[in-house]
């Protein structure tokens, strides 16, 4: 698998390549502690990078920062994503080729990996059913516990600090009435 991906570190290019002139691109100044890259020994991976940190020095950037022209300053930002995308697209290819070679010369790798996914997968769902069977026993014992409450006795007071004085007054007779 790694001499499959010596490609795309020895400078192999996709088929439409972007020259980058340095981590900025032309005229955007690179990150700090960023060296320029040689022109022409540009690998994917450069590419990619190089167009990320500019979408990012687009955006810091003095001129666009004192910039009054917003349409000037959008479509300076919008060119710098454009080529990330663009990088990002041709990166995705690289790897896609890469993968459909190993699926033609290995496909018994490709097996493997798919049935350590569904694997993978089944364990997150058995995770997740008893998350929730948890939650219905909860669910459940609580409805329990309800339902208990409401077949006890009606007589029996409900608990609180005046249930024994309410219980004392109900058993003692009614107070005689004052005559006038």
């Amino acid at each position: 698998m790694a001499s499959s991906m010596s490609g795309m570190f020895s400078g192999q290019q996709p088929p439409v390549a972007h020259p980058v002139g340095g981590p900025g691109g032309p005229g955007q100044p690179g990150f700090p502690g960023t060296a320029a890259r040689p022109p022409g020994n540009n690998t994917l991976v450069d590419e990619l990078e190089a167009s990320f940190e500019a979408c990012f020095a687009s955006l810091v950037s003095q001129d666009y920062v004192n910039g009054t022209d917003q349409e000037e300053i959008r479509t300076g930002v919008d060119q710098c994503i454009q080529k990330f995308l663009d990088v990002a697209r041709q990166t995705e290819c690289f790897f896609l080729q890469k993968r459909l070679q190993l699926s033609v010369q290995k496909p018994e790798q490709v097996v493997k990996e798919d049935v350590s996914e569904l694997r993978n997968e089944l364990q997150r769902k058995e995770l997740l059913v008893q998350k929730h069977l948890s939650k219905l026993h909860h669910w459940q014992q609580v409805l329990e516990d309800v339902s208990v409450q409401q077949r006890k006795p009606p007589d029996l007071p409900p608990p609180g600090p005046l249930a024994f004085l309410e219980q004392a007054s109900a058993s003692l007779p009614p107070a005689p009435l004052k005559p006038n």
